[in-house]
């Protein structure tokens, strides 16, 4: 093999999935520029890089009517630096994108010119609705089965558009973004109160929030919520799907809007860059829970950007679930065998399907079945952590498509699959995420799980022989002849936990 063979197979690594040339979005914010580079146009988006700037394009728009000079040169720059960043990384698309700041300033125009320039590739301007829709499409991507009204807080608007399922309401923009509210009320937080009451007035897409959740887009939001998130403790440090009841949401408001950021308990867990713009968001919050009588507040890490890959989407694959389509990509990528993975889901399917005792809702099916894909990626580990090194990958996996609950029932899942049914010592903070129904039906799956790794050895071809289902009062593994030699000791003391765990009485049937 030459030297550049040797090269060009190194370039792209095993574990990468062929998800074709990758793809970029460089979102030119209010606030901050953004690149992000795709492993590809899919279903579930896979990022190799992401990077930001935080430029301020829209610092003082509102009061000058344009993009300062020293904000454009450092927007610019970035743009230099992301463009160099797709030629290494060899991108094959790249998507630009311009929101409030671009869009409304005197010299836009002519800023625009320049990116297109120095990306080398059209940049969409995007209206106030079409940057509601993407947003939109943004929680469509990852959130399961939506149901309230997303808002997207950037640096000079705020877009708020309602969902439900797949279907979209008409988006309005307001200009509520945080730099744009900084200007207006000359720094002033009272001040920028009563401008949002003011705009929010007739918001008619808060009228239909009432009971049902509001989704928070834009990283003020998120800022606010990792603020949130360190000083309750929060045992799981992933943004994405992060849930925050109303009640405590405005109370939380209140107080970053009335304080100096400075003093705020772990202010540290936001950057600089950010801390200034906390009250507005804050204010921003709390008038569109109180207004829109919203249940709770869900943040999104995904938004404009993924909303436009999806749009780009057909029919068929936006209505893929991505959950399950990330659990069959690290089934293929970390499991043993594959094919073993999608035969314990088939085989499970039986057995829950065996007995009205382990009757289970499509949500619990569906996270069933991905935590059955999931149940070897921690193969590779030490034998004494795999279940440790599981619950870790699981729990913190890039996944959308799940709330923190259903993550720390996979986790767990998969963790009583390594450690038994009775261990719990790497799992005390995470068990405050999840009810105790879903901790027992977890200790089930796990409890099965058990019984198919010791039988099987994670091989394909032997599960489908050897079914295990709930027969009366009886749990019955039965096995054809030739697969007789496979049961032991281990095999029928796993199958007695799992009977005992279900109130059955264990039963190992060799037929002829």
């Amino acid at each position: 093999m030459s030297g550049a063979e040797a090269g060009d197979d190194l370039r792209k690594a095993p574990a990468r999935l062929g998800a074709g040339a990758p793809v970029a979005v460089i979102d030119i914010g209010s606030n901050s520029v953004r690149l992000v580079v795709y492993e590809g146009l899919e279903r579930v988006l896979t990022p190799l890089f992401n990077e930001k700037a935080l430029c301020g394009l829209g610092r003082e728009v509102v009061s000058t009517g344009r993009l300062q000079e020293d904000a454009v040169e450092r927007a610019f720059s970035a743009l230099r630096r992301f463009r160099a960043l797709c030629d290494a990384m060899q991108v094959g698309s790249i998507r630009a994108l311009a929101t409030a700041a671009a869009r409304d300033a005197e010299n836009g125009p002519a800023f625009i010119t320049e990116c297109e320039a120095i990306c080398g590739t059209k940049v969409e301007i995007l209206s106030g609705k079409r940057e509601a829709e993407l947003a939109a499409c943004g929680i469509l991507s990852g959130v399961h089965e939506p149901d309230g009204v997303v808002g997207d807080l950037g640096g000079s608007s705020l877009e708020l558009v309602d969902v439900k399922g797949c279907k979209l309401g008409t988006g309005i923009t307001l200009p509520l973004g945080g730099l744009a509210l900084q200007d207006r009320s000359s720094r002033s937080p009272r001040k920028a109160e009563k401008i949002i009451k003011e705009q929010m007035s007739d918001a008619g897409v808060l009228d239909g929030l009432n009971g049902r959740t509001f989704y928070a887009v834009g990283g003020t939001w998120r800022a606010l919520a990792r603020l949130h998130m360190f000083q309750k403790g929060y045992p799981l440090h992933v943004m994405h799907a992060y849930t925050i009841p109303a009640r405590e949401a405005l109370e939380f408001a209140r107080v970053v809007h009335r304080s100096e950021p400075e003093t705020l308990a772990h202010i540290d867990a936001v950057s600089s860059a950010r801390r200034q713009l906390l009250a507005y968001g804050a204010l921003v919050l709390e008038q569109v829970v109180r207004q829109g009588k919203a249940s709770q507040v869900v943040i999104s890490a995904l938004g404009v950007r993924e909303g436009l890959l999806y749009s780009l989407l057909n029919e068929e694959q936006q209505e893929e679930d991505p959950l399950l389509l990330a659990a069959v990509e690290a089934n293929q990528l970390r499991s043993r065998s594959p094919r073993h993975g999608a035969e314990l889901v088939a085989w499970t399917d039986a057995f829950f399907g065996s007995s009205t005792v382990l009757e289970e809702s499509a949500a619990g099916l569906r996270l069933r079945r991905a935590a059955c894909l999931l149940s070897d990626v921690g193969w590779r580990s030490h034998p004494d952590y795999r279940g440790e090194q599981s619950l870790n990958m699981i729990s913190r996996a890039a996944f959308v498509g799940v709330d923190h609950a259903d993550r720390a029932f996979l986790a767990l899942a998969v963790y009583f699959r390594y450690e038994g049914l009775n261990a719990e010592d790497q799992t005390s903070r995470i068990l405050e995420l999840i009810s105790t129904g879903m901790l027992d039906r977890a200790r089930i799956l796990g409890g099965a799980m058990r019984v198919a790794y010791v039988l099987s050895a994670a091989m394909p071809g032997i599960l489908p022989r050897a079914p295990l289902e709930v027969e009366g009062d009886k749990l019955v593994l039965r096995l054809p002849r030739d697969l007789a030699p496979l049961v032991n000791d281990r095999v029928r003391t796993r199958v007695r936990q799992l009977a005992r765990l279900i109130g059955r009485q264990p039963v190992v049937k060799v037929q002829d």
